[in-house]
């Protein structure tokens, strides 16, 4: 190691023999479970993930480790997988203080987002209720995120910068579910979550698409849920990774793409994949497995919006196949934006303020966390959501709308 903290040569951790254990096992409940069942499956060949599409989504050129998640077995094959990247400790993956809280970094919020990772350690793993998108937000695997939607509140707790922070203890995260699914016990009366199990949230603060091209997070947490009966995952994503096909969920992951007119989804969705492609996928992700569900979200009002938005329907009914219909859901989220995130956006992308920072049709309110957010006046809000059911009534009538926000 240099005298300036950073990792090179010689000095890089060696990554971990082919099918090693993440960790050793550590006596808690549910971790025998998850060490003594089937081995998720690891395909063989070419993946997505070592793809040129894909490294241009993450070509990654700094890591900010915390030394006990650099030096774990998942923390050595991530470093293994970028050896040209500079590695750098860090007491905190929250405190980085050239990335957070650096107002210079806003010019540069994409070019942070594709070339820095941060690697931590879960410490909090509070599983936490919810009761819209689903019962419960399990701790999440990651934090942060390689796209750059205008739009996204991960931010405003980050400050200037939103590079993924992969955490690389995801062993604790499954054991802690693993009791948290116990002692639910069976679903006792159907919601709008879902009619039998207990739905979690695993990627609140994160897409789970994107974590896949870093590590196996992903493929364990989907793995894990296919041992619990009582119980599903679920994520939303605007990104299509194929090989988040191979793997075998057992229609026990709940794959929620988000989808938006494609000329908004140009304009505030920044690094993503196209709609298109995302409405496309939904065939492939339900015959792998997966429950494929919608989010509509979020709902920009701006002139016209209303039959974008009644072009986008229109398009889903013409080319989704009837076996996604058949089991589809959606949810409808009206924009939430934030002051502060308003003031970063100027600085990288002012156009994508003009559609969503209005004034004259926001209002302030008070988020869960306690922090203030800009959401369209009640009237306003009220008035889009009753003209978005109605325009799948009209369009897409097989689109059941499980909540609107």
């Amino acid at each position: 190691m240099a005298d300036d903290g950073t990792w090179t040569g010689a000095d890089r951790p060696t990554p971990r023999p082919s099918g090693a254990p993440d960790e050793e096992p550590d006596g808690l409940f549910g971790i025998e479970e998850i060490r003594t069942g089937r081995e998720v499956r690891r395909p063989q060949g070419p993946l997505f993930r070592d793809s040129p599409r894909a490294r241009r989504m993450l070509s990654v050129r700094e890591i900010h480790a915390e030394p006990g998640a650099a030096a774990s077995p998942r923390g050595r094959r991530i470093l293994a997988d970028f050896p040209d990247a500079e590695v750098v400790f860090t007491d905190s993956h929250w405190r980085i203080p050239h990335l957070h809280g650096n107002q210079g970094n806003a010019e540069r919020w994409v070019r942070i987002k594709s070339t820095v990772l941060v690697l931590g350690e879960k410490k909090t793993l509070t599983v936490r209720p919810n009761g819209r998108s689903a019962d419960w937000i399990a701790p999440g695997a990651a934090n942060g995120c390689a796209m750059a939607c205008a739009y996204c509140y991960v931010p405003r707790r980050k400050g200037y910068a939103n590079p993924v922070t992969v955490f690389t203890n995801v062993d604790r995260i499954i054991a802690r579910l693993a009791r948290h699914v116990t002692a639910q016990g069976p679903k006792r009366e159907p919601n709008q979550c879902d009619p039998s199990a207990w739905v979690y949230d695993i990627g609140e603060n994160n897409d789970c698409s994107v974590d896949a091209l870093i590590c196996d997070n992903t493929a364990e947490l989907v793995d894990a849920f296919t041992r619990w009966p009582t119980a599903k995952a679920s994520f939303a994503t605007k990104f299509v990774n194929p090989d988040l096909l191979l793997l075998d969920p057992r229609g026990r992951t709940r794959v929620r793409f988000s989808v938006m007119p494609p000329d908004d989804s140009r304009l505030l969705d920044i690094r993503t994949s196209p709609v298109e492609e995302r409405i496309a996928a939904a065939g492939d992700f339900l015959d792998a497995g997966y429950e494929v569900h919608f989010n509509l979200s979020p709902v920009v009002i701006r002139p016209g919006w209303e039959e974008a938005w009644a072009e986008l329907l229109r398009r889903m009914d013409d080319v989704l196949p009837p076996r996604v219909k058949e089991q589809a859901a959606a949810e409808v989220i009206m924009l939430t934006h934030n002051a502060d995130l308003h003031e970063v956006n100027m600085a990288w992308h002012p156009r994508a303020e003009d559609a969503i920072w209005r004034p004259d049709l926001q209002q302030p309110k008070r988020s869960e966390n306690g922090s203030w957010n800009v959401r369209y006046r009640n009237d306003v809000k009220a008035a889009g959501v009753e003209t978005v059911r109605a325009l799948v009534d009209r369009h897409a009538p097989w689109l059941t709308i499980r909540y609107a926000f």
